[in-house]
């Protein structure tokens, strides 16, 4: 029968495992097997076939089959696939990044950008008949998509599209798959017919033969070693007037005819580039879950090495103290679990988001676009959380922390390119951001001078802050700021609801008018390039407050008293931290006196003492089981003889 804390962590995995939580129980049995786990010795030609070999079992679970419709070979689960996916980081990233290109996004661009003529591919790369790689982006152009150079040129005469890559910074770059694996590659080119470009779509181009030999025309080289990923086989593609047959075009939103008459159900060239990249949105939300389980792993690690290491005696006891009992230890690492709590609950309720999106069960108009948004935010904050705290974890476990066999020098290495693939973390602040702004401008275009001052003075709260979605609970608790949050009980949940909101209000209203007035001294680039840094904070702060509600939404779910309990002190935590991180914006903007400011970093030090004896219980919420953790300092002691046959086994 499980103890008290036993039974508390389990309701608190129960909640942080989201709606497929069944999903996240099979997928810990699945995972529980060493044939999937990396092995640091191994140089990155065998770590590569060693990550292939790996994918094959994973292809035997089940999981993948799940991100596809119903008729093409899948279930047409989308949210489970995802969840299921996010798991694999658990054990190696190499492996779910390898996993993620294959069925996340060359699969995802068949799925979501192609029309049934394509499903006998969907149905080859699935079981892996078919290996693919997703060829995006360019030495030349990275973030700025829309100007790829690569071009997909159709000739009429051979109903054919010749795909070429006009310039050295057209080649294709860091494309995971394509040094080795790959045998076909969704394309990103400019689409050019009748000598007129139509902008870039995506292509399916044959690279390599069944022997892994370049096919005529196309070129591919290695990349070669990295700051991590070793199973990851990133590769340059070139490709020299490549031709391949006009059905290659993934025509779900524009075609072209065997004459060359090309055409879109899509007028807008801009709103077509702009929905064809949205139907991808599923890898930006992987990359952040992984991101975000690969810092729990690190966080589980890191605690649970802190409750065992002892340092320095008491001197009323004459006993060594753990290092978790130390202050200072808790105040590095329990924020950090707080923020992982309220990144889980974030991204639960963003992959539901995903999921109702693109089984057609939301069909809002302005659905799939606040997905986009909400995907980028969270993308930004859970990667820049997993290179701080992974960091943070590594340190606090000392010189221990340093060794490969603990795992989190890995998980480090593995982690920091998150931060700028599947979108740089300062471009999406910035896309966040922009639609923020883009609401607000839509909102006051109109207004004369008069009628800007008093919009400007209602702070904008009902165009800056999405309702639609948001729990009536979260709206009453917002609409109950009666009072200055100088002067209210920070512990309130309406306050801190407040606190947060009224800052990205507050931002959103002055880099509006900030932008309003410069645009029309130097125009509009420079205007943003000269308030990028009030922009990119604006959208910092939206971020969080969306992450706020979705912890206190998700706290509401939890049914055990105990549980609930402990889980509002995490996110009374993850507030304090939040603001503690930000006070010398809130008092230089007068949100906040400089004695309320003192109070909230007490406030931290009661919280942190406060979970102090409940910190093994978070841990365990987390849900990364102990026997997955793999770090050898947590294990006992080995005699001298055993660590010398590991050694030599190695």
């Amino acid at each position: 029968m499980a103890t008290g804390r036993e039974a508390i962590a389990a309701n608190l995995r129960a909640a942080l495992d989201g709606p497929w939580r069944d999903v996240r129980e099979q997928a810990r049995t699945h995972l529980d097997d060493e044939r999937l786990y990396g092995d640091p010795y191994l140089d990155y030609q065998a770590a590569r076939a060693r990550v292939l070999d790996q994918m094959h079992l994973v292809s035997s679970f089940g999981w993948a089959e799940k991100g596809y419709k119903l008729g093409h070979g899948g279930t047409g689960e989308p949210g489970a696939a995802v969840t299921a996916l996010e798991m694999l980081a658990y054990t190696d990233l190499s492996l779910w990044v390898k996993c993620g290109v294959q069925w996340g996004l060359f699969g995802g661009a068949v799925e979501n950008l192609g029309t049934e003529r394509h499903k006998t591919y969907i149905q080859e790369l699935i079981p892996l008949d078919l290996l693919g790689c997703f060829a995006m982006t360019e030495t030349g152009h990275g973030s700025d998509v829309a100007n790829l150079e690569t071009t997909a040129t159709y000739d009429p005469a051979t109903q054919e599209f010749v795909v070429h890559s006009p310039t050295p910074g057209a080649r294709k770059d860091y494309i995971g798959g394509a040094a080795e694996h790959a045998r076909m590659a969704a394309v990103f080119a400019q689409l050019i017919t009748g000598g007129e470009s139509q902008g870039v779509h995506c292509f399916l181009v044959p690279i390599r033969d069944a022997a892994g030999a370049d096919l005529p025309g196309v070129t591919t080289s290695d990349c070669g070693l990295k700051g991590g990923l070793p199973g990851v086989d990133n590769g340059r593609i070139l490709f020299d007037q490549v031709r391949i047959p006009r059905e290659n075009l993934l025509n779900r939103y524009a075609d072209v005819e065997p004459d060359g008459t090309y055409s879109s159900e899509i007028a807008n060239p801009s709103r077509r580039f702009f929905t064809t990249l949205g139907t991808l949105v599923r890898g930006r939300v992987s990359v952040g879950g992984a991101a975000a389980a690969g810092t729990r792993v690190a966080l589980s690690i890191a605690v649970r090495y802190a409750e065992k290491r002892r340092q320095f005696a008491d001197p009323d006891t004459g006993e060594e103290t753990v290092l978790m009992d130390y202050r200072s230890h808790q105040r590095r690492l329990l924020p950090l679990v707080a923020r992982s709590y309220a990144y889980a609950f974030a991204q639960n309720d963003l992959v539901l988001r995903m999921h109702l999106v693109q089984t057609g069960q939301d069909v809002d108009p302005g659905a799939q676009r606040a997905l986009e948004k909400r995907a980028a935010g969270l993308k930004v904050a859970q990667t820049r959380h997993a290179t701080r705290a992974i960091q943070e974890c590594r340190e606090a476990c000392g010189g221990a922390g340093y060794l490969t066999e603990n795992r989190l020098v890995t998980l480090k290495a593995d982690t920091d390119v998150f931060t700028t693939f599947e979108g740089d973390n300062l471009v999406l602040t910035q896309l966040v951001a922009k639609e923020l702004l883009t609401a607000y401008s839509d909102e006051v275009r109109d207004l004369d001078a008069l009628g800007w001052v008093r919009f400007a003075a209602t702070m904008a709260r009902d165009v800056v802050r999405e309702r639609s979605g948001v729990r009536q609970m979260i709206q009453r608790l917002r609409d109950r700021g009666d009072e200055t949050v100088d002067e209210a009980d920070l512990s309130r949940r309406s306050v801190q609801l407040q606190l947060f909101a009224d800052r990205e209000d507050y931002l959103v209203r002055t880099a509006a008018h900030r932008l309003r007035a410069r645009a029309e001294e130097t125009g509009p680039f420079e205007a943003f390039n000269n308030a990028q840094d009030h922009i990119l904070t604006a959208g910092t702060a939206h971020i969080e407050r969306l992450v706020l509600e979705a912890f206190i939404d998700g706290i509401a779910d939890i049914e055990d008293p105990e549980a609930r309990a402990l889980a509002e002190t995490v996110c009374d935590l993850f507030v304090y931290t939040t603001i503690e991180e930000n006070q010398a914006w809130f008092i230089m903007h007068r949100f906040m006196s400089v004695e309320r400011a003192k109070n909230v970093r007490r406030g931290v030090n009661e919280l942190v003492d406060r979970l102090r004896p409940d910190a093994l219980t978070l841990i365990e919420g987390l849900g990364v089981p102990e026997r997955m953790l793999h770090a050898v300092m947590l294990e006992e002691p080995k005699s001298l003889a055993e660590q010398e046959h590991a050694r030599v086994t190695r």
